[in-house]
C-alpha cells in the first residue's frame, strides 16, 4: 500500500510543480477522540488555480498530503473554495477524498477510503502569502462498518506561485 502512496504523490508533484497556484503547510495535532494514539500533524495542499471564480468566492482542483508522528497517511484529491475579501481575510473550505493507511492499530479509521473535510479561516498578506489555521476531519463517511473519525488543529503557512 505504501508504494500506492508515494506513487501517487510523485504523480501530483510532477503534474503540478510547473502550474502551482499555491501551497500550504500546516503543523498541528491529530486528535482521535478515546479511540486512537494523538500526535504531531503535518499538512501539505497543493491548490491549483481557480476554474471559477465569482466575486469574493473563487473554486478550484486540489490535492493534500496528511502525515502524522504515528506513521498515520492521507493522499486525497478534490475541491476546495475560499472566500476572500478585500481586507486580506479569508475563509477556507474543501472535500478531498483519498486512500488513508494507520500508522498503529489505534489510529485505524475503518477503511481504506477515507474523505477529509477541511474548514480555516486566514489573513493574505500584501504579496500573496498567508497565514490561517484549520480543522479537518477525515471519516469514511459510514461507507465502513466502523468509522470512528479523526481531527486534525494545525496552523498554515500557505506560498502562492
Amino acid at each position: 500500500m505504501n508504494r500506492i502512496y508515494v506513487a501517487l504523490l510523485s504523480l501530483i508533484l510532477s503534474v503540478t510543480a510547473a502550474t502551482a497556484q499555491e501551497w500550504t503547510v500546516g503543523l498541528g495535532g491529530s486528535d482521535f477522540g478515546d479511540g486512537g494514539d494523538d500526535s504531531v500533524a503535518l499538512d501539505l495542499e497543493y491548490r491549483h488555480s481557480p476554474f471559477l471564480e465569482r466575486r469574493v468566492l473563487s473554486l478550484a482542483f486540489g490535492a493534500n498530503l496528511g502525515l502524522t508522528g504515528e506513521g498515520d497517511i492521507f493522499i486525497g484529491g478534490g475541491i476546495w473554495n475560499r472566500w476572500q475579501w478585500q481586507s486580506g481575510w479569508f475563509i477556507d473550505a474543501s472535500v478531498m477524498p483519498g486512500l488513508y493507511e494507520e500508522g498503529t492499530d489505534g489510529n485505524d479509521l475503518g477503511s481504506a477510503f477515507e474523505i477529509r473535510s477541511l474548514l480555516g479561516v486566514g489573513y493574505q498578506f500584501d504579496n500573496g502569502n498567508a497565514v490561517s489555521a484549520a480543522i479537518s476531519h477525515k471519516s469514511n463517511a459510514s461507507l465502513a462498518e466502523d468509522n470512528p473519525g479523526m481531527n486534525v488543529y494545525a496552523i498554515r503557512y500557505h506560498f502562492k506561485f
